[in-house]
């Protein structure tokens, strides 16, 4: 065997089908597009979500609910985290900064500490709200919760 003797599997490959190349191709005249309409002229595509003039689905279902636009949305940071870093860090004050450079937030998140974890280190902990746990746990441990 060598590299001219190569050939596809059978049935694996078929030739291009020639579109609007005369009557003797089997494909001439209306270039297998059909009779008239919008889908047999150039330059005609389709709307994303169009269902061949049927009510589409995103149409036929309800709309409901709402979005308030007054809600204020925190990311939930754990003691556990605060934890970590401050062990990895080594680090007296943990605010804003410091969280997004660990990557535990993004740049614009509001941040509300939870109290879940075990605080052993003593820390200052800078963020936008606390859960009474959070406070009391950061507190016994001789470190200070404040918000911004």
């Amino acid at each position: 065997m060598n590299l001219s003797t190569l050939k596809s599997a059978a049935g694996s490959t078929h030739s291009e089908k020639r579109i609007g190349r005369g009557q003797g191709s089997g494909h001439g005249g209306t270039s297998t597009r059909g009779h008239k309409g919008a889908q047999s002229r150039s330059g005609y595509s389709r709307k994303r979500g169009f269902q061949g003039g049927q009510m589409p689905l995103q149409r036929r279902l309800p709309k409901f609910g709402f979005t308030n636009i007054n809600k204020i949305v925190y990311k939930a940071v754990n003691l556990s985290s605060i934890e970590t870093l401050a062990a990895k860090t080594k680090a007296e004050k943990i605010g804003m900064e410091e969280l997004y450079s660990a990557g535990l937030i993004s740049r614009n998140d509001r941040v509300k500490i939870l109290g879940d974890g075990a605080l052993t280190v003593k820390v200052e902990v800078i963020a936008n709200k606390f859960s009474k746990s959070a406070v009391a746990a950061i507190e016994a441990a001789g470190g200070k919760a404040t918000a911004l």
